[in-house]
């Protein structure tokens, strides 16, 4: 932490005397404040929102709302606060669902007070750094480090893809829209699939601006017409939606949108892409700008066929291992085909699951994401999931040393970047 800043902490649990211990053990701490408590799951999201702490301590068994949901939902509104989690049960269970929610420590009651102390001066630290990292891409500035209207900061750009249509894919972007927006961390969703692009449909959006619009002046961009043509959504992230007439997309090259979305990726921390199934100069040119590519696919042969075909793509065009996120959609215990069927056959890793829901038909026909409808599902959960393994993605870690390279390395030609000239 910076000198003289202080970690700012909330206490979360539903016996008083519990908090009580926890706050008298702390105020001896001269660099930890405990700006709040809370004794339910809901008051804990509330107060979370409004103190924004750097660490929460938080209890899993609380009579309105468990710790574990508690956390899913402060992580979405404050993402820069490391939760952590205080339980008598001591289980692996317990331990991997806290995990998944986006807790970042688990400690068992009672904790020893050098063990606790220690924890969240760590957590502490994390958190001020993840905070530094959202300001710089929240905060554009000019030459001389002023603010401006010029973009400076990056931000970092998922695509939403399958190489076979119908899989779910806008369905995935939207709701990671939802998951990922906060204060902290704006986001953007923007739709690619240029002729018949659904994001409209799907987030009930009259579509006054199109995309095209950002394309055409991809030279030329600045934030006064970036907001101007960004549709809003009642959640807070924007929408840039596709045009409704499919032969505007004729007059856009894969320049112009590879640049376009270099430019929003500095006004925003992320900036979500939905994109068309098919293979063009146009889609190859947001993979090459993309940080993350969720590949979706289902327990299917023609889709995990599809599949395969895409991950010998990403093996031509040389992109490094970690930037594809492979995802298996409409998941059904029932079915025959398992996500461990898949990995053995692809030979590559299933990051996340999202189950089969029959609510969903309903969320798209209503423009409703299934996280604002209807959060609390195994659906709304596992979205949830997604977007805490996609935040994770890029936390750094540390690199091996490079391996000494041998004369056969050296006389091995690169494999070429493009499959459709260029």
């Amino acid at each position: 932490m910076p000198p003289g800043q202080k970690i700012n902490v909330l206490i979360v649990d539903d016996i008083a005397e519990t908090r009580e211990n926890i706050k008298k053990l702390l105020q001896f701490e001269a660099d930890i404040e405990v700006v709040g408590t809370a004794k339910t799951g809901r008051e804990a999201v509330t107060v979370a929102k409004e103190k924004r702490p750097h660490v929460v301590l938080m209890d899993i068994n609380m009579p309105d709302m468990d710790g574990i949901t508690a956390t899913g939902m402060i992580i979405k509104d404050v993402p820069s606060a490391q939760i952590v989690i205080l339980s008598v049960q001591n289980d692996t269970d317990y331990l991997r669902r806290a995990m998944m929610a986006g807790a970042r420590d688990f400690l068992t009651k009672p904790p020893s007070g050098d063990e606790l102390i220690s924890t969240i001066r760590r957590m502490g630290v994390i958190s001020q750094e993840q905070r530094s990292k959202e300001t710089l891409v929240a905060m554009p500035v000019g030459p001389g480090g002023e603010a401006s209207g010029k973009l400076s900061a990056e931000g970092k750009i998922v695509t939403v893809y399958s190489a076979k249509g119908g899989v779910g894919c806008t369905t995935i972007a939207t709701n990671l829209a939802v998951a990922l927006h906060s204060e902290e961390t704006k986001t953007a969703i923007v739709d690619c699939n240029l002729q018949f692009g659904d994001l409209a449909v799907f987030l009930n959006l009259k579509p006054q601006h199109n995309v095209i619009e950002i394309f055409e002046r991809a030279e030329d961009l600045d934030q006064e017409f970036i907001s101007s043509v960004a549709v809003p959504h009642t959640s807070g992230f924007k929408v840039f939606l596709a045009p409704t007439s499919p032969e505007q997309a004729d007059v856009i090259t894969a320049p112009q949108v590879k640049k376009a979305l270099e430019v929003l990726r500095r006004q925003f921390a992320y900036v979500i892409v939905d994109t068309a199934s098919a293979l063009t100069e146009t889609t190859l040119s947001i993979f090459d700008v993309s940080d993350r590519i969720i590949l979706v696919t289902t327990p299917d042969i023609p889709s995990i066929k599809d599949a395969r075909i895409f991950f010998e793509l990403v093996d031509a065009l040389s992109y490094p291992p970690d930037r594809v996120l492979f995802i298996l959609n409409r998941v059904d215990k029932r079915g025959g085909i398992t996500a461990a069927n898949i990995q053995e056959s692809i030979k590559h890793e299933v990051v996340a699951q999202i189950p089969i829901e029959e609510r969903i038909l309903a969320s798209i026909n209503s423009g409703v994401p299934i996280l604002i409808s209807n959060r609390n599902l195994p659906i709304g959960q596992s979205f949830l999931e997604l977007a805490n393994k996609l935040k994770a993605s890029f936390i750094p870690v540390a690199k091996e040393a490079p391996a000494t390279t041998t004369t056969e390395d050296k006389t091995k030609k690169p494999l070429p970047r493009r499959l459709f000239g260029g």
